[in-house]
């Protein structure tokens, strides 16, 4: 069959009654021109001490001094002024006095780790995380810092964490995608796509958004049942339209990506179905995420299936906690006016369901090869965000010194590392930057941020630029 000039491989797409079934043709190209782009599953630098991981991300800034960073001297300081407070620069433009904790601070499990009463079931783990309490980043505006965080760069157009590790270690499964996004139901984190973006990596490499609903990926299944013999012919047709294609586009990066994505969504019409039903679920496991009530439900569900698509071959899933800037209430954790009540509100919704994570995935094994990043893009400041002399109930923006978590494979549980001042306010010792943590992810990933490299105008680009060391004090 000679096919006609003018029928356009996208042209069919668009109007092809079998619509996305007749992406299956996975089963006629898609090893094929996985071959021929390269694209076979990469090797590893070394040998890993995590398959697969977890990142968990608080949008608008998580207090450390009302969380993981125990500073008893803000109970003595509480209502008196910052020395040298006129060196500080905020992103409000005010330093208010000190602020104590609005939450106690306990030593928690074997480690005796500090925790505050805001995380109650993440402190029963405590001896299961490693807090890094002596993070910086580079700028206080929630945007580039949330691409810092993800990206290693301010700006967007980079490939983000889980781009860089589909691209260096491809995925376990062809039924599921490599990287996965759970956002917030509530609202997706400011920047959207760009936060999980493959940027100048092959597009097959950017994250896969599932939404917050009944229908995870939206247009997955055709709108109307097709006849299978109607189907079959397209597939044939399909196939062959591609192949010419192809042909008369060799090293087409884009093409090979879409080709790849049509490919996936026909065998994710079975694989997602099964992967997102929660039936086969004993009821004290989804009673454990907080599946029952209604203020853990949306971060429980996530958090379950995000151990569901782990089990299944995918290699990284990254969870949102919070979403977009602004409005009343915040949908995140950006306490400027009243961080008691900001946080009191969002803690609850992810306290137990990642602490049942945790649990779930040490008692099923998954835990020695899994590793679990919990980060916010920056801290919050230990005084008031308010006037000169006033004690006000809001914490401003502070990437001078806040704390993230690991927990998992290869690092030292019920650990802290590095300090900030007697404040918490700046790092003093064994300062992090987003370069080192992210170095310290790949390498326990099997991967040597040095060498996971990508030729793109005319440098070879990496996630951590030209920075980065691994935080050896973490490691096990």
């Amino acid at each position: 069959m000679n096919l006609p000039t003018p029928l356009s491989r996208r042209a069919f797409l668009d109007f092809s009654a079998t619509g996305l079934t007749a992406a299956a043709l996975a089963c006629l190209l898609g090893r094929e021109s996985r071959a021929a782009a390269g694209t076979a599953l990469p090797a590893a630098h070394h040998a890993p001490k995590a398959k697969r991981a977890i990142h968990i991300f608080l949008v608008g800034g998580l207090s450390q001094v009302d969380s993981f960073d125990y500073k008893p001297e803000l109970e003595a300081l509480h209502g008196k002024a910052l020395p040298d407070s006129s060196k500080v620069s905020t992103f409000s433009g005010a330093v208010g006095l000190l602020r104590r904790s609005d939450w106690s601070f306990r030593q928690r499990g074997q480690s005796g780790l500090w925790v505050s009463d805001l995380f109650p079931h993440l402190a029963t783990v405590a001896d299961e995380l490693t807090v890094v309490r002596s993070m910086v980043a580079d700028t206080s505006n929630h945007m580039p810092a949330m691409f810092q965080a993800n990206s290693g760069f301010q700006s967007n157009g980079y490939p983000s964490l889980g781009s860089w590790l589909s691209y260096g270690l491809g995925n376990e499964s062809d039924a599921l995608p490599t990287f996965v996004v759970l956002p917030d139901a509530r609202s997706q984190p400011n920047g959207g796509a760009s936060n999980w973006s493959s940027g100048f990596l092959p597009a097959t490499h950017q994250g896969v958004l599932f939404q917050s609903a009944t229908e995870p990926i939206r247009d997955l299944f055709p709108a109307q049942p097709t006849a299978a013999d109607a189907e079959r012919e397209g597939l044939g047709l399909l196939a062959r339209i591609n192949q010419s294609h192809l042909a008369g586009h060799p090293g087409d990066g884009l093409l090979t990506a879409r080709v790849r994505a049509y490919e996936l969504a026909a065998r994710m019409q079975t694989s997602i179905p099964e992967a997102t039903d929660f039936a086969d679920e004993p009821a004290f496991i989804t009673r454990s995420y907080g599946l029952d009530r209604p203020e853990t439900a949306d971060c429980g569900r996530r958090c379950l299936l995000a151990r569901r698509l782990l089990e299944r071959g995918t290699r990284f899933v990254q969870i949102y906690s919070g979403g977009a800037f602004g409005g009343k209430p915040r949908h995140g954790w950006d306490g400027h006016e009243d961080n008691r009540e900001n946080h009191q509100r969002e803690a609850p919704m992810i306290d137990q369901p990642i602490a049942a994570l945790i649990k779930d995935l040490k008692q099923r094994g998954m835990l020695e090869d899994t590793l679990l990043i919990f980060t916010t893009e920056f801290g919050r400041t230990p005084f008031a965000q308010s006037a000169a002399g006033v004690i006000g109930a809001g914490r401003d923006h502070n990437p001078q010194g806040f704390s993230v978590w690991l927990a998992g494979a290869g690092l030292k549980g019920g650990t802290a590392f590095g300090e900030t001042d007697d404040f918490g306010l700046r790092s003093v010792q064994d300062a992090v930057t987003w370069p080192d943590l992210h170095a310290t992810v790949l390498h326990l990933l099997g991967l040597d941020h040095e060498r996971l490299t990508y030729y793109h105008n005319g440098i070879q680009r990496r996630l951590t630029n030209v920075h980065g060391h691994l935080v050896k004090g973490i490691l096990a």
